[in-house]
């Protein structure tokens, strides 16, 4: 199977998006990025009310729509209160591996839009000091952010204009390496928007017509699970495009796209994982099937929505979830191939 996917397109895009702050609840920038893209491929691109994106694809038929969804949202965290000393205590977004942040950089956003510069740290953060530095528990009653300015108490804070509510920005520190590996924060699931992108700029670039209407769902909420509650009603099957877990008895690798058979929400639609399988192993893909311990996606939020779909998973072989994750460009090919063959079959 020859297809022309443009490599230097999808890394780059994974890098644009990858880089650019989009914690759950604060998707609104990210998907006038993602808009820009998508009109320059002219396809039609709008919005539900809570934020989501819907691309449009017509097919060669009418007969049916085929959903495709990926999330735009990642982890954070938010200001909970503001501490005595001029530090910030938070509460998280998602579920972030807590123990990773500590010593990671980020920034506050105020509610007027003005930005400050931080440190997740542990409330022992020094050897020289703390008999508890090494040990103490990475949680968030044991841990602070440390603002980047003079302020020496809570009023020194509440003058800068930070307040409990206001976003804290995780630094994805991504990096695309010669050899072909994305290591970032937060590849879920912006590592599956860049493949949806690259898939739209290889068909409108080819004149690609799918075989049924498809909608492109981005979503904006995935990470606290009701990001796909909402689906267009004329969606009867939706395929998500999520990160592939890796880990203790799983098949998948970081060159991998994996096909989930079911994760914690369920097992999911045994004739679409079905095909799935099928068009992989017909056409050489390196795949694998795989089922989630701990892990929910779209998918799971359409059904639970009251949807009346049928819904199967894939997505990029992924390590080292929702703490400093890493993958592989040949993941992000063997994906977009995959749903390709899914949406032209």
């Amino acid at each position: 199977m020859e297809l022309k996917i443009n490599k230097e397109y999808v890394l780059k895009t994974a890098e644009e998006i990858l880089k650019f702050d989009s914690p759950t609840g604060f998707c609104f920038d990210i998907v006038d990025l993602i808009e820009k893209k998508v009109n320059e491929f002219g396809y039609k691109l709008t919005r539900t009310n809570k934020g989501c994106a819907v691309i449009e694809v017509p097919g060669k038929s009418s007969e049916k729509t085929i959903g495709l969804s990926a999330h735009v949202d990642t982890l954070g965290a938010m200001v909970r209160s503001i501490t005595g000393n001029g530090t910030l205590k938070f509460t998280l977004l998602g579920g972030p591996c807590v123990p990773t942040l500590d010593s990671e950089y980020c920034k506050i956003r105020t509610r007027e839009g003005k930005i400050y510069t931080g440190t997740f740290l542990s409330t022992s953060p020094s050897v020289h000091v703390f008999d508890d530095a090494a040990s103490k528990k990475r949680e968030p009653q044991n841990m602070e952010v440390r603002i980047d300015e003079v302020v020496k108490s809570k009023e020194d804070v509440e003058k800068l204009g930070i307040c409990p509510g206001d976003f804290i920005f995780i630094d994805p520190k991504t990096t695309i390496t010669e050899s072909g590996f994305i290591k970032s924060r937060f590849i879920d699931d912006k590592g599956s928007v860049s493949c949806l992108l690259g898939l739209l700029e290889m068909m409108s670039r080819e004149n690609i017509v799918p075989s049924y209407n498809v909608k492109i769902l981005i979503s904006t909420y995935e990470e606290v699970g009701h990001g796909a509650a909402y689906l267009p009603k004329d969606i009867t099957e939706l395929l998500t495009v999520d990160m592939g877990c890796i880990g203790d008895d799983l098949s998948c690798t970081e060159y991998d796209v994996s096909i989930c058979a079911k994760d914690s929400s369920g097992p999911y639609d045994y004739n679409m994982t079905t095909d799935l399988v099928n068009l992989a192993k017909a056409n050489g893909i390196s795949y694998a099937v795989d089922i989630y311990p701990r892990y929910g996606s779209d998918v799971s939020a359409a059904l639970s929505g009251g949807n009346d779909i049928r819904g199967a998973l894939v997505g990029p072989g992924v390590h080292a979830s929702h703490g400093m994750e890493r993958t592989h460009y040949e993941a992000f090919e063997n994906t977009i191939k995959l749903v390709y063959l899914y949406i032209t079959k």
